[in-house]
């Protein structure tokens, strides 16, 4: 009998022989090999993990950490954990220990110019809330922002003072910030969701990606791990009263809004009625995780179950499943699945580690070889293969590539 766990394996084995050689550096597109999301930096973590569990030669992983630096690596402020300096260093990071020396002298150098970026990228947004502006997502969110960059500096460097430095401006994003709209969140943002356009009073995100839930991530596994600054537990305890404050509650449990407008401040109610797709980015499943290890960081078994519990109620409902349609890590099985397998191994009932076998499934159904999404990490087959992978050997990630969704 064919096992959803031998499908896994066989559908991770045809995903990583389509993704076994580099094609080259895109001419005109220079920064790809360094993304995360979309490049080579993404797809190495593939095959290092595959490596590892000894079903790749160190051969396929080790070409594509090259395709990944084979350009100038850029270093420039608007670099962050998916692009440039911080990607490559991040990637560096899930090497195992076995293959450390071919790289350590190429992480020392990366490693010192995102230390120097975390300081700098601090320096101005700490400038930025002196003159009472809004934050951007570029400031703080997991891709470039300083969310990002202290999940690596969190595997890297958890001592560091750059580290230090990145936790206490995440804190100061628990503050409401006092301008000319009246008070708003401190991790209100000036444009609109896509980034496009300035925002008429702007917006607040609740999303792992951009928004709040990103910043609470890093703090919660911060506090875990006895990664501290003073000040830290209180905010990830306001941060959880504001998700608290504008949880909706319906007949198949609780869900949060993708965001928040300043109209919506005013009148006490998100214009958004109903859940939105389950995903790590936007969704119940990552806020859920978020508020599950911010429970569990505090000790307060309460806050950890109710946020366990909204997780099972979103997935045990059909609606809302209904509306993944892909099976990237961003948005779809792959990420539901790799985010409920971290939240069901800490989980305090065993609901959550049942749900897996059923989501499990789902991936396995859904996923398809060479999709239309493309070869990337964060939305196209590298990042569901990881995903197979963890479901096939039904094991933690072996190098903890899943710390740059800051899951783990």
């Amino acid at each position: 009998m064919i096992t959803a766990h031998d499908r896994a394996q066989t559908l991770a084995h045809e995903y990583a022989a389509h993704l076994a050689r580099p094609s080259g550096p895109v001419e005109d597109q220079p920064w790809l090999g360094q993304s995360l999301a979309e490049g080579a930096a993404g797809i190495a973590l593939l095959h290092i993990e595959r490596a590892t569990h000894g079903h790749a030669p160190w051969s396929t992983a080790h070409h594509w950490i090259g395709q990944a630096a084979a350009g100038d690596i850029t270093a420039a402020d608007t670099t962050g954990l998916y692009l440039g300096a911080p990607a490559l260093a991040f990637v560096l990071t899930t090497v195992p220990d076995s293959r450390d020396h071919l790289y350590r002298g190429a992480h020392d150098t990366l490693h010192a110019h995102v230390a120097a970026l975390a300081h700098r990228r601090v320096d101005a947004a700490l400038a930025r809330l002196h003159r009472g502006a809004s934050a951007t997502f570029a400031e703080y969110d997991t891709f470039y922002g300083l969310t990002g960059i202290g999940a690596y500096l969190m595997r890297s460097a958890p001592d560091s003072s750059a580290m230090e430095r990145v936790l206490r401006y995440l804190m100061t994003l628990a503050q409401p910030l006092t301008g000319d709209c009246g008070p708003t969140p401190g991790w209100w943002v000036d444009h609109d969701p896509q980034r496009r356009d300035t925002l008429a009073g702007g917006h607040g995100n609740f999303g792992a990606a951009h928004g709040i839930t990103g910043p609470l991530l890093l703090l919660a596994r911060a506090e875990r791990r006895g990664i501290r600054v003073d000040g830290q537990a209180d905010a990830i305890r306001t941060i959880c009263d504001h998700l608290d404050t504008w949880k909706q509650d319906s007949d198949t449990g609780p869900w949060w809004p993708e965001h928040l407008t300043l109209a919506d401040l005013k009148a006490g109610r998100p214009h958004q009625r109903h859940p939105g797709r389950p995903s790590w980015c936007y969704g119940t499943p990552g806020i859920a995780r978020a508020g599950q290890l911010a429970g569990i960081a505090l000790g307060d078994q309460d806050l950890q179950r109710s946020y366990e519990d909204a997780l099972y109620r979103c997935l045990t409902d059909p609606v809302q499943l209904g509306k993944i349609i892909d099976t990237s890590l961003c948005h779809g099985w792959a990420g539901v699945y790799q985010t409920v397998f971290r939240a069901a191994h800490d989980a305090s009932t065993p609901q959550l580690d049942a749900l897996l076998p059923e989501l499990r499934e789902s991936l396995t159904i859904h996923a398809r070889g060479a999709s239309a999404k493309g070869p990337g990490f964060l939305e196209g087959d590298a990042g569901c293969a990881l995903a197979l992978t963890t479901a096939a050997a039904n094991q933690p990630p072996t190098t903890g590539w899943d710390a740059c969704l800051l899951i783990s």
